[in-house]
């Protein structure tokens, strides 16, 4: 037989951030403890809120099957001596509840087997339970004791309900036993709930004003947001880790509408939104689909349906005018004195007490600027037409960019961002602007934090993009140089975030840069620490493994790209992000040829009989061709290398290499490499070493499977 298991425990208020999780670890602790002891759980429902985690499992069987017992013993040569069983073997028989003679032999030992009849489910619950609690107070690094118990959990335990079908299995836990007695909402319904099965559960809960299913109840929040929002003729901003977070502050979700002053407008819409979203958890109202245009509206969720519900709604109002009157202070403050002055005060900020002030940062971000911007990979980049300044010339675009480098952490020392360090960056662009900055100007400060963390974008501007990466690489190469690079579990720099942001600017910007070249030269800059050749080197391969990270596994056509793909660029020595990123795509779309996997297996053997022949010179002569495979060879490869001199196009490259199958696949059939006379062998090796060169001249197709 089968029945249905529910579990509850009902708690004081938890912590929105703990809410779900503790819920999924009930629910994979008891689920798991099931599997483990043989018994399959049924379909799973989870259920989570501020005063509640449960789990419902459909279908769980009324005991374990069989189980078979076996436990390995002594070595023969142990157990036995002169044929009688030495102490050893007679110990481990007594362990095993049977005479000696009940054992057996396996793998050169004793054996001991047995078919134990399963045990009843509800049995097995309590030490389910216990397994489950202990892996659920890992989650949760401090926890509390109350009463006069020793027991602890994230916060107090009211109840417990555990219904194995309509029998109650009596779990004992913070001084209460399970019963079937539940709770409904704190306000609208607190009265006992008295449940006669598992499949009660939802439908009694909701009877009594709680949501409990925590998807439904999600979902039932963005409704009425966005009813809300519609009849305000607005559009709610609705961010999912807000959504999440209010989630799990409320049982009973009911969404009402406040305003704010309408002279709080004049704010930056970032910070009323750090205001009102952040600190209140209410949700903002924008007059346009863009989010472009913020009104004085906010939405926010109650747990309770007010009987007057304008006291509930100048209740919020009260509670945000104080924190948007201290925001519009700072902001009219903060405008007394031009961006510029601020920046003055950064020599008293220290960035790191090696790497000396913020205003030192600065300073060598605003070096690096120009170094990049001047380096020769982008000047023939200019050249060549395939990158421009936004329209400006070189001249007029780098003073930009260094102004921008110049005022980019000004902002740090204003009041504003002193009270929401979330807003760094922001404010110096609104800042910047009403200081009479370029708009240029004023986005690159804006965007120069960019890209934040994975799927935010990069900066829009060129010289957003240039200001973030010389921010980036300096503090990469300044951490490092004083031998504090990251370790396996602590980073307090962000060096992997800043590594990734370095490389997604060079790859989505299309900024044609020679990462060694550009770390070289934030190392350069460095007032402490070691700055080598050997750190460089240390330096550049931290960064490649960040693009490894990010690179493979990256579906692509519906293929992901993978480590052999990667290492196939990584064997050619490229350091040029760019360019790494368009020879892997390359890569990729060539592996789907038919061809590929023959070429790579015979630029293996070519790499294998190379190596083995030592130094191979000269150049291929064809009068000493004594068959005809050779020939057919060295033309089809003139041809093909032709053909790839003509385009940059990596993945054309490669696609014509497809057409070299055929004619290697006969030479290797047709031709001994290791003739005897010593011109012919050295003319087929140098025709081999020319194959080589064709394989590896966009990646080493050696290294992938073939």
């Amino acid at each position: 037989m089968a029945r249905d298991l529910l579990l509850e425990l009902g708690t004081e208020d938890l912590p929105a951030r703990y809410v779900l999780p503790l819920a999924e670890a009930l629910r994979g602790g008891i689920a798991g403890g099931l599997e483990k002891r043989g018994i399959a759980p049924g379909e799973l429902k989870l259920f989570a809120t501020p005063r509640r985690i449960a789990v419902l499992i459909a279908g769980v069987a009324d005991t374990q099957p069989d189980q078979a017992i076996e436990r390995a013993g002594p070595a023969l040569a142990a157990a036995l001596k002169d044929g009688q069983p030495t102490p050893a073997a007679l110990g481990f028989a007594r362990s095993c509840g049977v005479e000696f003679s009940a054992l057996g032999q396996k793998d050169g030992k004793l054996h001991f087997s047995r078919t134990a009849p399963g045990r009843a489910t509800a049995e097995l619950l309590p030490e389910i339970f216990e397994e489950t609690l202990k892996q659920m107070d890992e989650l949760v690094p401090k926890r509390m004791r109350w009463g006069s118990g020793e027991e602890t959990f994230v916060r107090p335990v009211q109840w417990i309900v555990c219904l194995f079908g309509g029998d109650v299995i009596p779990l004992q836990r913070f001084g209460l036993k399970a019963g079937r007695t539940s709770y409904g909402h704190r306000f609208h319904a607190p009265a006992p709930i008295e449940l006669k099965s598992p499949a009660d559960y939802a439908p009694a809960l909701r009877a009594a004003s709680v949501w409990a299913d925590a998807v439904e109840r999600k979902n039932e929040i963005r409704r009425q947001i966005e009813s809300e929002a519609a009849r305000l003729n607005g559009h709610a901003r609705i961010t999912e880790d807000l959504l999440d977070e209010v989630t799990a502050l409320v049982e009973r979700p009911v969404a009402i509408t406040g305003h704010f002053e309408e002279r709080f407008l004049e704010l930056p819409p970032e910070v009323i939104v750090a205001t009102v979203e952040t600190n209140q958890r209410y949700f903002t109202v924008f007059s346009d689909a863009a989010q472009t245009q913020l009104t004085n509206a906010f939405i926010t969720i109650s747990n309770i349906e007010s009987r007057d519900v304008s006291q509930v709604i100048a209740g919020n109002e009260r509670v945000v005018r104080p924190r948007l009157t201290d925001a519009l202070f700072f902001w009219q403050q903060d405008l007394k004195q031009p961006l510029a002055a601020y920046g003055e005060k950064l020599a008293t900020v220290t960035f790191q007490k090696e790497l000396g002030s913020t205003g030192d940062k600065v300073a060598r971000v605003r070096r690096l600027v120009a170094s990049i911007v001047q380096s020769d990979s982008f000047v023939k980049a200019l050249l060549t037409q395939s990158f421009n300044f936004d329209g400006k010339a070189e001249a007029a675009f780098l003073q930009d960019a260094q102004r921008a480098a110049d005022l980019c952490k000004a902002d740090l020392v204003t009041k504003m961002v002193f009270e929401f360090p979330e807003l760094q960056g922001l404010m110096g662009g609104y800042y910047a602007a009403r200081s009479g900055e370029s708009a240029g100007v004023a986005q690159a400060i804006r965007e120069h934090y960019l890209p934040a963390q994975q799927g935010t974008s990069i900066p829009s501007t060129r010289e957003g993009q240039i200001l973030a990466l010389s921010d980036k690489l300096d503090t990469l190469a300044g951490i490092f140089a004083i031998g504090q690079k990251p370790t396996a579990s602590k980073d307090p720099f962000a060096l992997r975030r800043a590594a990734l942001g370095a490389l997604r600017i060079c790859v989505e910007g299309e900024l044609p840069l020679d990462l060694r070249a550009v770390l070289k030269s934030a190392l350069d800059g460095q007032p402490a620490g070691k700055r080598d050749a050997a750190l460089l080197e240390e330096l550049v391969e931290f960064v490649m493994e960040r693009l490894r990270a990010w690179l493979v596994g990256q579906d692509i056509g519906g293929r992901p790209v993978t480590v052999e793909m990667f290492e196939s660029v990584r064997a050619m020595g490229i350091s040029q992000p760019l360019d790494f990123q368009r020879r892997v795509q390359a890569v990729h779309a060539f592996v789907a040829q038919p061809a590929a996997p023959n070429l790579a297996a015979a630029n293996k053997r070519v790499r294998n009989i190379l190596k083995q022949a030592g130094s191979v010179g000269g150049t291929v002569d064809p009068a000493r061709f004594q068959h005809d495979a050779e020939r057919a060879l060295h033309a089809r490869l003139g041809e093909v290398e032709a053909q790839n001199a003509k385009t940059s196009d990596y993945t054309a490259q490669l696609v014509n290499l497809a057409a070299l199958r055929e004619p290697v696949d006969a030479f290797f059939d047709g031709v001994m490499v290791n003739a005897d006379d010593a011109g012919v062998r050295a003319n087929r090796l140098a025709l081999l070493a020319q194959l080589d060169r064709a394989c590896r001249a966009v990646a080493d197709l050696s290294q992938l499977p073939g």
